[in-house]
């Protein structure tokens, strides 16, 4: 069958392969084949076989989490994410939209491209809205000792504005980029976090999000 051979086969293809109409293709494709064109689905990466294992490991423990608390799951869970913010990002297409009269001609405007200039920023947030927002400074990358320093932070902004969330415990997904899986920083997860401010009260529990190697990272 041609379309088992190419699946990416045009009817007007087979149409004249065969010699009959496209009409004719079409009924047979969609009503006797039962079969309809795709576009391919994108996605966001292609994991290998340790990112998949390490996926499904995290979304068993995130399903093990939800089944022993469903109903504080979600208020216990704070998450993180970076991404990069322009100095100047042009007009959409339906922010510049205006009401014009028929009779008017249609408005124009020049292609604007984004700007050069962009800075790093990191959000940590939970269901009751954003806890911290970092602008990483010019010159200074991500690495474990800022990362700590902005885990320093949180806690601070957990304690002063989530305290209940606090006496709870604390589900924190983040991604597993080098900065978040560093040897310092799971110290500092450790020792900030469960020891010594919070009277071992604050249980913080961490999830990696395969997905985010490399979020945030142009």
């Amino acid at each position: 069958m041609l379309i088992l051979e190419d699946h990416q086969i045009s009817t007007k293809s087979i149409a004249e392969q065969l010699g009959i109409l496209r009409e004719r293709v079409g009924s047979i494709i969609h009503e006797d084949l039962d079969m309809r064109k795709l576009s391919v689905k994108w996605v966001l990466k292609c994991l290998n076989a340790d990112q998949k294992r390490q996926w499904c490991q995290s979304s068993q423990q995130h399903l093990e989490f939800f089944q022993h608390n469903p109903n504080d799951f979600l208020s216990q869970l704070v998450t993180m994410d970076e991404t990069w913010l322009h100095h100047y990002g042009p007009e959409t297409k339906q922010q510049s939209m205006g009401w014009q009269h028929s009779s008017s001609p249609c408005p124009k405007k020049f292609q604007v491209q984004k700007s050069s200039g962009k800075v790093l920023t990191s959000m940590f947030w939970d269901q009751d809205g954003i806890l911290l927002i970092d602008y990483l400074p010019k010159g200074q990358t991500i690495n474990a000792e800022y990362y700590s320093y902005l885990l320093v932070q949180l806690k601070d902004i957990l304690n002063e504005k989530r305290h209940r969330k606090v006496t709870k415990g604390v589900l924190f997904l983040h991604d597993n980029a080098p900065a978040q899986r560093a040897l310092a920083t799971q110290k500092k997860l450790h020792i900030n976090f469960r020891q010594h401010n919070f009277n071992c009260r604050f249980k913080i529990t961490t999830c990696f999000d395969p997905w985010g190697s490399s979020s945030g990272r142009a």
